[in-house]
C-alpha cells in the first residue's frame, strides 16, 4: 500500500477521524531549474548527469553564482531540497581549475561529517580525480592526521576539533591556511545560545590566521528554515551576507495529519497515552510497508516504541532488524549501520530522539509520526521534513501529549502551521566568552598594537587587562602569551563539558563489552542501580553504577516492565553580589547559586498497559551545579493583594513570559537558561522569581538580566498584551489547563505592579 491509499483508508475510518482535529494536505510543487553556470568545470557535468541531474534548482543557482561572484552566502530551505550541492559545485570546481585551492568544511556534528564525506566521495571516484577529502576530529586516527594537514584539499570537520586540534596547531596546516578558498558551515541554525557564540569567536580566530597566512576565504552557510537567518550568518561570521531563500526544489503532495487521544475517562479529562497511539500509527505505517521515521523526545521513550514495532515484525529467529531505535548513547559504528540500513531500504522503521532532525541523508522515507510536539516550530518542521525527500506522497502524522503545550498546538493547529519559526540568536561579544576567545587568539599569534578581533569591541582595554594579569605580555607593539598553560583545551564549546558515562554489558562473563555510553548530567536518572536500561529495544539492568570510574555495568534480562526515575532540585544561595530595594517594595538581587539535582526514586511500568508496578529507591550523591542567578521579591503588599492560588497561576504565567523573551533580549539559546517561581523562596523567604544560568559557573545572562530587569518585564507585558488568546496560550503566559483560568489576568496585574 503506498501513501496516498492509506490516507483514502485512514479519511474513511471513522474511529481514526473523530480524533483528528485538522488534516491539511499540502499540494505538490513541481521543480523551478536552470542550466548550470558556464564557469562549471566540464568534468563535473556528466558525473552530475549519471546521478539524474541535469539542471540546477533555482536556488542552488543563485547560491552558486553569488558564490563564484566573490558574495559570502546563506541558503535557507528546507530539508532535502539539495543544499550540499549550494557548496559542492564551487569547491569541486575551484580545486578541478588550481589543485592549489583548499576548502574547510564544518558541521555540527561527526554523523553529519561522516555523511557529507561519503556522498563527496562517491562524486570524486565517479570523476576519477585525485582531491583528497579527508574527515578531521577526534576519531581521525593519530597516523592519518599527518596526511591530512599536508594533502587534504577538503578538510571536514567541527566547531570543536577546529577550535581545539587545528587552530592552535595552525603552523603544522600551513598549506591549508595560504590556499583556503572556501569555508563551508552547514546547519548553522543550530549555532544558538553558548555554542553559537563560541563558534563565532572561533570563526574570528580562524580569519586571523587566514589573514596571516594571506588568504582571504568566501563563506558558503546553510541553514533549515529559521526567521532570522541573514541575521544569525552575519552575526556568526562577521560579514554582510547574501540570503538565497527562494527554494527551487519539487516537493510531492504533502498529508499532515493532528491526532489528538481520546479521553478515556471524561470525568477527569484524561486522554489515552501518547506512546500507545504512536504505537499504533507506527505499527499500521509498518505493516502497510510505508518506510517511516517515528521521532519522540526522550531516550526512554524511543527505547520503549523500538521495542514494540521490534514485536512487531520479529521473525522465527527472533530478528527484528527491520525496526531500529537510534539516539544520542549509541556507539557511532551502529549510528552508521543504521544510517546505511535507511538508505539502502534495508530497515523500515527508525524510532529516534531529534539526533535524525539534521540533515544526515537517510534516504527517501515516506512518513513521519511526531510523538510529542518537540518543543519549537522550527524543529517541528525540520523532524517532518524527514519524510517525503523524493517526489511521492508523504504523511506527518503529529499525535499530542496530554501536556498543556501538546493540547494547544492540536487544538489550534493554524498555530503551528501558519506561526513563524523561531528566531536563533547568539551574542558573540559576551564578555567571558569574548575574554576566553582572546586568550586563545594571543596563544595562536601575538596581538599587535591596534589588531582588531573580527569587530568585537574593547579590544585594546582587554588585552591591557591581560597583560597585568600575566596572561600576556607587551613588549615592542605587541602582545605575547606568557602564560604556561593551553587556554583552547579549558574552554568547551558546548558550554558545561561532563566526562561520559561508559555502559559495559557484562551478560558473557568471559566477553565484557562497550555498548553505549551517557553524559554525567542524565546517568543518574536512567543508570541507577536496579533500573532497566535499554538499548535498541533489547532490556538490561543495571547491576552497578561506578560514579568516580564513570561506569555503568549492565546484564540482559527480560522483564516485562521498565523504569523511569523522578528527578528533584533545589536551589540554594550560596553569595549575593548586588541587591536593593525598589521604590514600589520590589526587592532584586543577583548572586551565585547552588542547583542540587538529585534522583530519590524510580518507579517500575509495565509494557503494553503502561500501569505501574511499583517503585525502588535510589542512592545516588546529589549532583550540584554552581552557577549565577538573579531573582525579583514580589512587595508584600502586592502579595496580600492576590489570593494565594491565583499568585501562584499569575507567577508561573510570568515565568512562562521571561522564558519567552529572555532569549530574544539576552540574545541566548533558550537551553542557556531557566525561570522558575517559588511561592517561598529558600533564597528570600519570599514570592520570588529567580533566572538563572543553566550551566556551570554561569556565562554572564543572569548579570545581563539585572542591568535590563525593566526591559525584561516591560517586553513580557508587551507580549502578553498583544496576544490575541483570552485565557492564555503557549505564546504568552502558557495554556488555560496548566496555569488556571485567571493566569493570564493575574501575570498582566503582577507584571504593571513589578514595573511601576
Amino acid at each position: 500500500m503506498n501513501v496516498t491509499q492509506l490516507a483514502d483508508q485512514l479519511r474513511r475510518d471513522p474511529r481514526f477521524m473523530e480524533n483528528v482535529t485538522r488534516w491539511e494536505v499540502m499540494p505538490a510543487r513541481p521543480a523551478r531549474t536552470t542550466e548550470y553556470p558556464s564557469w562549471l568545470d566540464d568534468r563535473l557535468k556528466p558525473v552530475l548527469a549519471k546521478r539524474g541531474i541535469h539542471a540546477l534548482y533555482t536556488h542552488q543557482a543563485m547560491s552558486v553564482e553569488a558564490t563564484h561572484r566573490g558574495e559570502d552566502v546563506v541558503v535557507v530551505t528546507p530539508t532535502a531540497s539539495g543544499k550540499t550541492m549550494c557548496y559542492n559545485l564551487p569547491v569541486l570546481s575551484a580545486i578541478l581549475q588550481n589543485e592549489d585551492a583548499r576548502a574547510l568544511y564544518i558541521f555540527p556534528t561527526k554523523a553529519l561529517s561522516a555523511d557529507q564525506v561519503s556522498e563527496l566521495y562517491e562524486l570524486i571516484e565517479m570523476m576519477g580525480v585525485d582531491i583528497k577529502t579527508y574527515t578531521y576530529d577526534g576519531d581521525t586516527p593519530a597516523a592519518a592526521r599527518k596526511a591530512v594537514r599536508q594533502a587534504g584539499h577538503i578538510v571536514v570537520t567541527n566547531p570543536d576539533m577546529l577550535h581545539s586540534g587545528i587552530l592552535p596547531h595552525h603552523t603544522k596546516w600551513v598549506k591549508l591556511f595560504e590556499n583556503l578558498r572556501y569555508i563551508v558551515i552547514d546547519e548553522i541554525h543550530t549555532y544558538r545560545g553558548v555554542f553559537g557564540s563560541n563558534l563565532a569567536n572561533v570563526i574570528r580566530r580562524l580569519l586571523r590566521l587566514c589573514e596571516f597566512y594571506g588568504s582571504h576565504p568566501r563563506f558558503i552557510l546553510c541553514s533549515a528554515t529559521i526567521a532570522n537567518p541573514k541575521e544569525l550568518a552575519e552575526t556568526l561570521i562577521g560579514r554582510p551576507v547574501t540570503l538565497v531563500d527562494q527554494n527551487g526544489a519539487p516537493m510531492g503532495e504533502r498529508h499532515f495529519v493532528f491526532y489528538n487521544p481520546p479521553v478515556v475517562n471524561r470525568q477527569l479529562g484524561i486522554r489515552q497515552g501518547a506512546i500507545p497511539v504512536t504505537r499504533s500509527i507506527s505499527g499500521l505505517l509498518l505493516k502497510n510497508g510505508i518506510q517511516a521515521i517515528t521521532f519522540a523526545r526522550s531516550r526512554l521513550t524511543v527505547e520503549v516504541l523500538t521495542r514494540y514495532l521490534k514485536d512487531m515484525v520479529r521473525d522465527p529467529l527472533g530478528n527484528a532488524g527491520r525496526v531500529r531505535g537510534y539516539r544520542g548513547g549509541y556507539l557511532p559504528t551502529e549510528r552508521r549501520e543504521i544510517e546505511r540500513g535507511l538508505r539502502a531500504g534495508q530497515v523500515d522503521a527508525v524510532v529516534s530522539t531529534n539526533a535524525l532532525e539534521l540533515g544526515i541523508d537517510i534516504g527517501g522515507l515516506d512518513a513521519c509520526v511526531l510523538c510529542g510536539y518537540p518543543g519549537t516550530i522550527a524543529s517541528a518542521w525540520q523532524q517532518a521534513g524527514r519524510a517525503g525527500r523524493r517526489q511521492a506522497a508523504s504523511i506527518v502524522f503529529f499525535v499530542a501529549s496530554s501536556s498543556a503545550i501538546d493540547q494547544y498546538i492540536v487544538t489550534h493547529p493554524n498555530y503551528f502551521l501558519h506561526q513563524s519559526p523561531e528566531n536563533a540568536l547568539l551574542n558573540p561579544n559576551n564578555l567571558y566568552i569574548l575574554m576566553s576567545h582572546v586568550k586563545c587568539a594571543a596563544f595562536e599569534l601575538p596581538f599587535e598594537d591596534g589588531d582588531s578581533f573580527g569587530n568585537a569591541p574593547g579590544m585594546e582595554e582587554m588585552l591591557d587587562y591581560l597583560d597585568e594579569e600575566q596572561i600576556v605580555h607587551h613588549v615592542d607593539g605587541k602582545y605575547h602569551w606568557s602564560a604556561e598553560d593551553f587556554p583552547a583545551s579549558e574552554i568547551s564549546l558546548r558550554s558545561a563539558a561532563a566526562e561520559n558515562f561508559v555502559i559495559i554489558d557484562i551478560s558473557d562473563p568471559a566477553h565484557h563489552r562497550v555498548i553505549g555510553e551517557m553524559d554525567r548530567f542524565t546517568a543518574p536518572m536512567l543508570l541507577h542501580e536496579n533500573a532497566i536500561y535499554m538499548h535498541e529495544g533489547r532490556q538490561f539492568q543495571v547491576e552497578k553504577l561506578d560514579f568516580d570510574a564513570c561506569k555503568a555495568f549492565i546484564r540482559a534480562v527480560d522483564t516485562g516492565y521498565y523504569t523511569d526515575a523522578d528527578l528533584n532540585i533545589n536551589l540554594s544561595l550560596l553569595d549575593i553580589e548586588k541587591e536593593e530595594q525598589l521604590p514600589r517594595g520590589t526587592g532584586v538581587g543577583l548572586g551565585e547559586i547552588k542547583v542540587t539535582a538529585l534522583v530519590t526514586m524510580f518507579k517500575k511500568i509495565r509494557f503494553d498497559t503502561h500501569e505501574t508496578l511499583g517503585f525502588g529507591h535510589v542512592r545516588l550523591p546529589e549532583t550540584d551545579m554552581h552557577t549565577t542567578a538573579m531573582w525579583w521579591t514580589l512587595p508584600k503588599d502586592l502579595v496580600a493583594s492576590v489570593p494565594s492560588d491565583t499568585l501562584k497561576n499569575g507567577m508561573m504565567g510570568v515565568a512562562n513570559l521571561l522564558r519567552i523573551v529572555c532569549p530574544l533580549y539576552l540574545m541566548c539559546s533558550p537551553q542557556d537558561i531557566a525561570v522558575v517561581y517559588q511561592v517561598k523562596s529558600p533564597i528570600t523567604g519570599e514570592p520570588t522569581l529567580i533566572l538563572y544560568d543553566n550551566c556551570p559557573g554561569g556565562i554572564g545572562l543572569s548579570q545581563k538580566a539585572y542591568g535590563a530587569r525593566d526591559l525584561l518585564l516591560e517586553k513580557a507585558l508587551q507580549v502578553v498584551s498583544d496576544c490575541s488568546c483570552k485565557k492564555g496560550c503557549p505564546s504568552c503566559v502558557g495554556p488555560v489547563g496548566e496555569i488556571g483560568q485567571d493566569g493570564k489576568q493575574t501575570a498582566m496585574y503582577l507584571l504593571r505592579e513589578l514595573i511601576r
